[in-house]
């Protein structure tokens, strides 16, 4: 069946909630995808930051072909073996201390707070407790996930949403510290804004809001589901300043593909917070994620993806800043290890640009106000960052004439 057959079948079939690039992705190899048609496309999106390892990978594409043969669900009244290695790999490579697997970014979120509120609870047995999150933030579309998004236009057709939501100033600490009060039961924030523009948190911001935290007994909690797993260059963006959180999420390249996610709690709130009957998921944990979760982060290790990361993503903020030198409609280049953003002035639609390198073989994807995402895989070569840098290149040259 020809593509424009098979979009047109999609917008019949499917619910119209995203505006789709045309195209129709058939399968993929390396850091390459490849559509119906044939044509070859160099990603530099991986799925929103999901296909750490590329396309392909044999040893990760046996393990879950081994798990399928074995089993694929069993629900959590009954332990399995592949979530207890990965949750056990996970706590290892993170310094939590207890996990909880669930099916997506925003279930993690979830989870996040209803954690965070239960730990409240216990202390003083009240439910009006509050949560600082951050203006320009993004956590997810669930109704809980919404409330903690820091940006009117997703939340305002679903209000009222659930809890208590104080929204402050992304890297203003006298902004964060004048919503501190006695009801305040956590900070929550990404470690690196990313659907807000690719903003990272400044060390003494982060430091500081982690010294709030400890001097009120307010829970940090970090959301690392798009700059976790390695897109930094250590395998949780928080570890390049230092500062560990009580609860984290996490998703995308947890699992590389099949759709996972996780909190995880250090000990003292895991111990004073969910019990049995408090949170729970069908799906969530089961033996072929946990097969997933495992692979990756034996990979992960075994490849030595955060050695290559440091490498690779100096090489490609050369390119960017090579861009923004040349082409005065740049205004910023943002971001750390390979989580990169160029701003770009208004006159220049970053959304024209993403498209008219995609008709040039280049997937590119788009980040707030108007900026320029780019989140490979983390096992992208120099060649494919040039390859990369001359079709934008070629686009930001037709943009300039």
């Amino acid at each position: 069946m020809e593509a424009t057959k098979w979009m047109e079948q999609a917008e019949e079939a499917i619910l119209h909630t995203y505006n789709r690039f045309p195209i129709v992705l058939d399968h993929g190899e390396g850091v390459y995808l490849y559509d119906t048609e044939g044509k070859k496309y160099l990603d530099f999106a991986a799925g929103i930051g999901v296909q750490a390892l590329g396309y392909g990978n044999k040893d990760y594409n046996d393990a879950l072909k081994t798990q399928i043969d074995k089993l694929l669900h069993t629900s959590n009244l009954y332990y399995n073996q592949p979530i207890i290695e990965a949750a056990e790999k996970l706590c290892r490579v993170s310094g939590l201390d207890r996990v909880f697997f669930t099916n997506s970014g925003t279930e993690a979120i979830e989870g996040a707070i209803k954690a965070a509120k239960k730990y409240a609870y216990d202390k003083d047995k009240t439910t009006d407790h509050e949560i600082i999150a951050m203006e320009h933030s993004f956590h997810g579309r669930s109704l809980g996930a919404l409330a903690v998004t820091g940006n009117a236009h997703y939340r305002e057709p679903f209000e009222p949403l659930p809890g208590i939501v104080k929204f402050a100033e992304y890297n203003h600490l006298e902004s964060v510290a004048s919503l501190v009060n006695e009801k305040t039961c956590a900070i929550l924030m990404e470690t690196i804004q990313g659907e807000g523009g690719i903003y990272p948190a400044e060390e003494e911001f982060l430091a500081g809001v982690k010294k709030l935290c400890q001097e009120h007994d307010i829970l940090l909690i970090l959301d690392e589901i798009q700059c976790g797993m390695g897109r930094t260059g250590t395998m949780f963006a928080w570890q390049e300043y230092g500062i560990k959180p009580d609860i984290m999420a996490c998703a995308k390249a947890l699992g590389c593909g099949v759709p996972v996610g996780a909190f995880v709690l250090a000990k003292h709130v895991a111990d004073s917070s969910l019990k049995p009957g408090d949170h729970g998921t069908t799906y969530g944990g089961n033996p072929f994620a946990g097969a997933a979760v495992s692979k990756v982060l034996d990979l992960f290790e075994q490849q030595k993806i955060l050695e290559h990361v440091k490498e690779i993503s100096g090489y490609l903020k050369k390119r960017l800043e090579e861009l923004k030198a040349e082409y005065p409609f740049i205004r910023a280049r943002r971001g750390r290890g390979l989580m990169q953003g160029l701003e770009l002035e208004s006159a220049v639609s970053a959304g024209e640009i993403s498209a008219k390198a995609l008709e040039q073989g280049l997937i590119l994807i788009t980040a707030g106000n108007n900026v320029l995402r780019f989140l490979p895989p983390l096992i992208i070569e120099k060649e494919h960052v040039d390859e990369m840098a001359e079709v934008l290149q070629n686009v930001l040259r037709e943009c300039r004439q």
